[in-house]
């Protein structure tokens, strides 16, 4: 990234408290980056700040809600104030609700579109106003395969997902006709065992539980920290993502059935769920979650396929390279 080569690079992360956000906020640590933390609960927050200095980098705190245009404005000065120019900012911040559509409240529709989609919108303008002048720096948006196929009992985050990408396109032309040199990337993540399954508002009658086969935090963390500065569109992470993704280019119908039938199991765990847990939707939940949640015994900490991905050019070579010496094997014999 520009700029990195000689000093600290500079990174804003919304959603740093917990989950995916605080897995990536160590995977920067570990580079000692500068780190401006956006989430709202504080918490969560001086836990990841305590962890960014421990490994040797620079924290910054911001206790801001995301769905706070002036806010976003406020923290993205502040950071270039103390800790200097933003070479990255990751837009990560999200909530959800499980529920059928019918048992939905418009407020809360509303909510999960000011955070998940909106946040995302302030976050990027935030970071463009930063930017533009200096004419450099990455903007990474964190989507999920579900912008691309939604699923039951989470209308609300899948809608702010797909909301993302066109917005996310949208601003990519721009900067193409600006010949912009700011550069905008998504990463789409599976399902993660983060925090999320145990403050996400549900109405669901069993514990609600990421959809199988599940990852681990740093494995998104670590396709992030790869697309921060890969200079990719777009990264898929996960066979469960590309399968959802391109599956959904052949066969819309066929998955519109499939999740009908499967789609409600494969979200609840067979535990009730206790009517009176907090959630956060509204509100942060009291302590620090850090970065996973209760699906560790199920989760993996490697994905194949993420690597495949990463490695893609020397794969290529590694099979031009074969397909050369197979060819001049058999003209030999």
């Amino acid at each position: 990234m520009i700029g990195a080569a000689t000093r600290a690079e500079v990174v804003v992360i919304t959603g740093a408290s917990a989950g995916v956000g605080r897995a990536t906020v160590r995977e920067f640590a570990k580079r000692r980056a500068r780190i401006g933390l956006i989430a709202r609960g504080l918490e969560g927050l001086e836990g990841a700040r305590r962890e960014v200095e421990t490994a040797g980098g620079r924290a910054l705190v911001l206790p801001v809600d995301v769905a706070d245009a002036a806010g976003m404005d406020e923290a993205a000065a502040r950071v270039e104030r103390e800790l200097g120019p933003v070479d990255l900012w990751i837009n990560n911040a999200a909530t959800s609700v499980f529920s059928p559509i019918a048992e939905m409240e418009p407020a809360d529709f509303k909510r999960v579109t000011e955070v998940t989609y909106l946040g995302v919108v302030y976050g990027t303008q935030a970071a463009l106003k930063l930017m533009r002048p200096r004419d450099r720096g990455t903007i990474l948006q964190v989507g999920s395969a579900l912008a691309y196929r939604a699923i039951p009992l989470q209308s609300a985050y899948c809608a702010a997902k797909h909301a993302i990408q066109g917005f996310t396109d949208s601003l990519r032309c721009e900067l193409i006709h600006d010949r912009s040199h700011i550069h905008v990337t998504t990463v789409h993540l599976p399902a993660v065992n983060t925090p999320q399954f145990g403050w996400n508002k549900s109405r669901l009658p069993n514990h609600p539980q990421p959809v199988p086969p599940i990852y681990q935090p740093e494995v998104a963390a670590k396709a992030i920290y790869f697309a921060a500065h890969a200079r990719r569109r777009e990264l898929s992470v996960g066979m469960p993502t590309v399968a959802a993704i391109y599956g959904n280019m052949i066969a819309p119908g066929l998955a519109d059935y499939y999740l009908g039938s499967q789609g409600y199991d494969s979200q609840q765990t067979g535990q009730p769920i206790d009517p009176r847990r907090p959630d956060n939707l509204y509100q942060p939940v009291a302590g620090d979650p850090g970065a996973h949640g209760i699906f560790d015994d199920r989760a993996s900490a490697s994905s194949p396929q993420l690597w495949a991905n990463m490695h893609r050019g020397w794969l290529a070579v590694a099979g031009v390279v074969g397909v050369a010496c197979t060819t001049l094997l058999a003209r030999r014999r």
